[in-house]
């Protein structure tokens, strides 16, 4: 049986969102966060570490490490997107700067691909509105541009995305190629080349980006989809499915000469554990899943029809791959993060049948949420810089001991102008009352970007006192003194050797090494985890060294001594 779409839109109803204002919404988001800071700690560090040694060519390039470190990702592709990035910008740019151009790059692809993913998914016949009887429905093109509008706000709005894809790591690469491959899926089998083109990049990177069987997932789901893709003929169907499918093969293929199958499912058997993932799903994808189950109520009848409706099943199928990888893989946050683009898309697609008090609703929550917390930002701000509330101040000194605030003109123009447009925005949506379907969604992807702007501007410099490992490193490298030569590690993970080597220009070495060394640094807690590892008699103890923001976190700096008695080298005083 045949039910009719539930979708009822005007063309009153699709008017266009300036470009002017999506592209300033999008450019605002995808830039800030990546300029103005040291890499921070522990994946965007570590692996900026590997992109630097590759770089300099200390490492080789088929089996990076860290003083005999491995990375912990298996795709090697975002470390080599890095080295070329410093090798050929490095030199004027700085190497931090550097590394981010590629991911700079695949932010806004991801965006990008969204777009033309949903614009594509929009067109088709099934998620056409109710033709009216005397016409006025909304035109395929202009209803197609509206709903792709939609979807990039909605992924803008996620509030788990702007961390995570604002860190040089293979995280931002799977989200980029996840949602490469989508477009690639939503064009075929009408775009072909285009289909052929997007699929092919987005398998390629996902399984050089440590997720072949990611890959392998949504490739064979893909491939199934576009062999049941109505309203094409079935010769059109079965060319975009057996392109998909063998595309998909020459991925696994591609994962298996580069051994790069891995099994890492994990087990949640505590109560607290799942709570915890059911607390991160809620929070991470907010606001695209609430309106994404009302898509998938709403529209119930299509999904429950034999005829596979690619608009709806394409993104569910992206979904609940990645909530699959969720549920069954660590860290379960970057796992989410894949299946972003498409949980907008059918977020998207609840905006032509949403009520007008459950789009209330959003908007006041909306207005409250961003509103309340640009205000508690501006006031720490403001604390910080002069004392003024002394209750958030202290608050800061406390936890924040030894920062001294900065004061930026230009990171004070960004904010105020961010706050202004706020409040202009707030004004013309309470004020104007306009039937364009992405209405619902304006808000939250303008609030959410207001909140990234602030912290990224006014916040910055703290936020990089407490998670850059510079300070700390500092207090390493003057408690070694002048011309400490290698530096051997003992129980250190990734981060802290790439800061070593970064912020201290230490050559450090593997703990197998540390005979032609006169120095060890070491995490203060080795010793209780790898007790038999610890040096023991011929090795003292110079320096405990704890990071400013946490004072669990502590290195030790260890000198050999002379047998004689004397020690081997100057050191520095002993750090607090």
């Amino acid at each position: 049986m045949n039910h009719p779409t539930p979708a009822i839109v005007a063309q009153s109803a699709v008017r266009p969102l300036p470009r002017w204002a999506l592209l300033l919404l999008c450019s605002a988001y995808a830039l800030a966060g990546w300029f103005g800071r040291d890499p921070w700690r522990s994946d965007d560090v570590a692996a900026f570490g590997y992109m630097r040694a590759l770089a300099q060519g200390r490492t080789p390039w088929l089996a990076p490490e860290l003083a005999g470190l491995p990375p912990d990702a298996d795709g090697l592709l975002p470390y080599w997107l890095g080295a070329w990035a410093i090798e050929l910008f490095g030199g004027w740019l700085g190497p931090e700067l550097a590394a981010r151009l590629p991911f700079i790059g695949l932010l806004g692809a991801t965006l990008c691909a969204t777009w033309w993913a949903v614009a594509f998914l929009a067109r088709s016949p099934a998620a056409q509105p109710v033709a009216f009887a005397f016409g006025g429905e909304a035109r395929p093109a202009d209803y197609a541009r509206t709903l792709a509008d939609a979807g990039v706000l909605a992924l803008v709005a996620c509030l788990g995305l702007a961390q995570l894809s604002h860190e040089t790591t293979g995280y931002l690469t799977q989200l980029a190629f996840g949602a490469l491959l989508f477009l690639g899926a939503a064009a075929l089998p009408g775009r072909m080349v285009l289909g052929a083109a997007a699929g092919a990049a987005g398998l390629a990177g996902l399984v050089l980006s440590g997720a072949p069987a990611v890959a392998a997932l949504l490739g064979l789901g893909s491939a199934w989809l576009a062999c049941h893709a109505a309203p094409w003929p079935q010769p059109a169907r079965a060319r975009g499915a057996v392109l998909l499918l063998a595309l998909t093969l020459l991925a696994s293929g591609l994962a298996a000469g580069l051994d790069l199958w891995r099994w890492r499912i994990v087990e949640h058997g505590e109560v607290k554990e799942w709570q915890s993932l059911l607390r991160l799903l809620v929070w991470f994808t907010w606001p695209a899943w609430p309106l994404a189950l009302w898509t998938l109520w709403r529209w119930r009848h299509q999904i429950a029809s034999r005829q596979w409706h690619r608009h709806l099943w394409l993104p569910l199928w992206f979904t609940l791959v990645a909530l699959a990888t969720t549920l069954a893989t660590q860290p379960a946050d970057r796992a989410l993060l894949v299946g972003l683009p498409a949980l907008a898309a059918l977020a998207a697609f609840a905006l032509p049948t949403l009520r007008r008090g459950i789009a209330a609703l959003i908007d006041w929550f909306t207005l409250l949420f961003f509103s309340i917390g640009a205000i508690a930002v501006w006031v720490v701000w403001l604390a910080v810089q002069t004392g003024v509330p002394a209750k958030p101040a202290a608050n800061v000194a406390r936890l924040a001991p030894g920062y001294v605030p900065e004061f930026s003109l230009l990171a004070f123009g960004v904010a105020l102008l961010a706050s202004a447009g706020w409040v202009a925005l707030v004004w013309w949506r309470a004020a104007r009352h306009r039937a364009a379907l992405w209405k619902s969604l304006i808000l939250p992807a303008s609030g959410t970007t207001l909140g990234w702007l602030l912290i990224m501007t006014l916040w910055l410099p703290l936020l990089d006192y407490g998670r850059s490992l510079g300070p700390q490193v500092a207090g390493v490298r003057a408690a070694l003194g002048e011309a400490p030569g290698c530096v051997a590690r003992l129980g250190l993970g990734r981060a802290q050797v790439a800061a070593l080597q970064h912020h201290g220009a230490l050559e450090v070495v593997a703990p197998a090494e540390r005979s032609a060394c006169r120095w060890i640094v070491g995490d203060a807690h080795a010793p209780a985890r790898a007790a038999a590892r610890w040096p023991g008699e011929g090795w003292q103890e110079v320096a405990r060294i704890r990071r400013p923001t946490e004072r669990n976190d502590q290195l030790v700096v260890l000198r050999r001594a002379d047998p004689e008695g004397e020690q081997s080298g100057a050191g520095g005083p002993k750090a607090p």
